[in-house]
């Protein structure tokens, strides 16, 4: 059996691969309908012109789906940074916090000696 690590990827894998197929497949159809626009294409042009479409479309989302995994990949670097500075502001006031309140417990106890 492999770890739930493995599993989650196994799946994450296996939804991109569907989606890309979806894809895929909306651009043949878009290829077949552009096609039909232009009756005077020979079966073998209509098949060229559809192949190219299909080509295009692949290629055009192909690439923006690596400008958007690029991003999410800028924007999860910037996030952490910014989560693990907010994260030592944090802890710094509260170290400051404590201590403050230790102090003030210990000016009070010594003044009421």
């Amino acid at each position: 059996m492999g770890s739930d690590g493995d599993i989650a990827q196994g799946l994450v894998r296996i939804e991109g691969y569907l989606l890309w197929n979806a894809e895929v497949e909306g651009a043949r159809r878009q290829a077949v309908a552009f096609a039909e626009q232009l009756p005077w294409l020979t079966t073998a042009q209509r098949e060229e012109v559809e192949q190219v479409y299909t080509a295009e479309r692949t290629a055009a989302s192909r690439a923006m789906l690596v400008r958007i995994s690029d991003r999410a990949a800028s924007l999860r670097e910037e996030y952490t940074a910014r989560y693990l500075q907010l994260r030592r502001r944090c802890v710094a006031a509260t170290v400051m916090a404590v201590g403050a309140a230790g102090g003030t417990c210990t000016a009070i106890e010594y003044l009421t000696r």
